[in-house]
């Protein structure tokens, strides 16, 4: 695979998934233990000089120590003998991603800024409610998928984020609301969903390792009932997402005809709205219980017609499909080419659908005034550095 290819504007016969990279050694020449499987972690145990059985023993308790802790060094590792502690943290280290700028909206919403150990930003979204605290995680840093709607697709992909990076972010968030111990009840952050940058299929092995880790009973401990993976309909991934995660599945649909979703969400090239429909109808542990949530964002002019609105419900049906539509307005960014629909012609698609039996609700803009809304992610970083840039151009013509 060529190094152009992942950065293909949109995929083709070779889907635009990164050769899977080895993980770049830390600089200290530590092993990072946050990431890696109760197993990986008892090789490395293993490979540094300890017996197996001493190696299986202590990454278990290291294991509970790092999820379900929350900690961060060694020392604090009450059942590991001291003599031993000063060994493991010359060998292995617990580190959390570093954050460059962190804001809060007005609402309440939370954004980070992060940065890879190779320099590279991405951003993290925190979204409370009255009935839970969702976490919008991101898998890649960028995008490839260049839906026209979304900020975060004008954004070249950089790589994928490993399994350390995407667990980091719930680890990071964990801190930052003081939720350690990991507890079942009562805590802020009661779900997560795959949405934040990136497709999360194009980087399936990665999320499904990250995902494992935040679902484990003796870790961070959260449901796979409580977590949704968002796809633009990488349909060869589907299955293995049901299969292998197991997590509920969310659509980017945003158009029910084969023209607007070519121009609007330019995968549907690829895999057609049939095809993308055949394989939700198909996807495992899919029932009336865990439905599949149709992500539709509202164009005005574009996608938002009466017509529109009993095409998506006759879909549904044909494919007898167990869903519901969360309908989106549109968020602007600079340089977008679409408009938000009125709310009047959202009310009124919304209650074609609900009346047609299925659920359609207006997703609330969250976190619109520090850029954390649906769509709207795209690195403060990258936004200063173009800033700087026209500075710079701005001076040399003056």
């Amino acid at each position: 695979m060529t190094a152009n290819t992942a950065l293909m504007p949109i995929p083709g016969a070779v889907d635009p998934v990164p050769v899977k990279r080895v993980i770049s050694p830390r600089a200290d020449g530590r092993v990072d233990l946050v990431g890696l499987s109760k197993d990986q972690i008892r090789a490395e145990l293993e490979k540094a000089g300890l017996e197996p059985r001493q190696a299986k023993l202590r990454a278990k308790q290291i294991w509970h120590w790092i999820y379900n802790r929350g900690v961060t060094d060694f020392a604090s590792m009450s059942d590991i003998a001291k003599a031993q502690q000063p060994w493991l943290a010359e060998r292995f280290a617990i580190a959390r991603l570093d954050v460059t700028e962190a804001q809060v909206s007005i609402d309440g919403t939370r954004k980070w800024l992060l940065k890879t150990h190779d320099g590279h930003d991405f951003e993290m979204v925190f979204i409370p409610d009255a009935d839970r605290g969702t976490l919008c995680v991101s898998s890649q840093v960028g995008c490839t998928l260049n839906c026209r709607f979304c900020h975060t697709g004008t954004m070249q992909l950089v790589r994928n984020l490993e399994p350390a990076e995407i667990v980091g972010q719930v680890m990071l968030a964990r801190d930052a609301l003081g939720e350690w111990p990991s507890q079942p009840e009562g805590r802020m952050l009661t779900n997560i969903v795959m949405m934040g940058m990136g497709e999360p299929l194009y980087n399936f092995d990665n999320v499904r390792d990250a995902l494992k880790i935040v679902m484990d009973g003796d870790g961070l401990g959260l449901s796979k009932r409580r977590i949704t993976l968002s796809t633009s309909g990488v349909v060869p991934m589907m299955e293995r997402c049901g299969d292998e995660i197991g997590v509920n599945l969310a659509v980017s649909l945003h158009a029910v005809t084969k023209e607007i979703r070519d121009e609007i969400v330019p995968l549907n090239r690829k895999y057609g709205i049939e095809e993308l429909l055949q394989a939700c109808s198909d996807y495992p542990g899919a029932n009336n219980a865990r439905r599949i949530t149709f992500e539709y964002v509202m164009l005005k002019d574009k996608n938002d017609s009466d017509e529109h609105a009993r095409e998506l419900v006759r879909l549904i049906r044909h494919y007898k499909l167990p869903a519901k539509v969360n309908l989106i307005p549109f968020n602007p960014w600079p340089g977008a080419v679409y408009e938000c629909s009125t709310p009047e012609r959202v009310k009124a698609f919304s209650n074609i659908v609900f009346e047609s039996g299925i659920s359609a609700p207006v997703r609330t803009p969250r976190g619109r005034d520090i850029d954390a809304a649906c769509g709207q992610l795209k690195t403060a970083a990258e936004k200063k550095r173009r800033a700087e840039r026209d500075r710079e151009a701005a001076a040399q013509t003056a």
